[in-house]
């Protein structure tokens, strides 16, 4: 299994960035699709996760700006992130709960760099 992210970048606060991330590799099913990020120094920490159903969950930062949907054919997850600020920056990282053969585990790509100036 391969979970590949991309999308990060640099840019200046109040700009727009969108991460994506694909899975590959034999999946049979994927539930859950999570996006995390760990600044310098930080612990890291959920920005925000999604069922195959579509129910989202976002941390208290980044509600109203960040926006994280999925593409089930794609095996594709997205993280639209909007009116970025200086603290969001930090390396993003994607999670996912692939099922191979009849059982469910936690993956993790690598991370995508994200850094805002102010």
């Amino acid at each position: 299994v391969q979970l590949q992210a991309s999308g990060g970048g640099s840019v200046q606060a109040g700009g727009s960035l969108r991460l994506s991330c694909r899975a590959s590799g034999g999946i049979a099913g994927i539930k859950d699709m999570s996006w995390y990020r760990q600044a310098p120094g930080n612990p890291r920490e959920l920005v925000a996760s999604i069922t195959n159903g579509g129910s989202t969950n976002y941390a208290d930062s980044v509600k109203g700006r960040f926006t994280i949907s999925r593409d089930n054919a794609k095996l594709t997850a997205y993280l639209q992130m909007n009116d970025l600020k200086p603290e969001d920056t930090a390396v993003y990282y994607c999670s996912a709960n692939i099922c191979l053969h009849f059982v469910y585990e936690d993956y993790w790509g690598h991370g995508t760099q994200v850094t805002v100036s102010s």
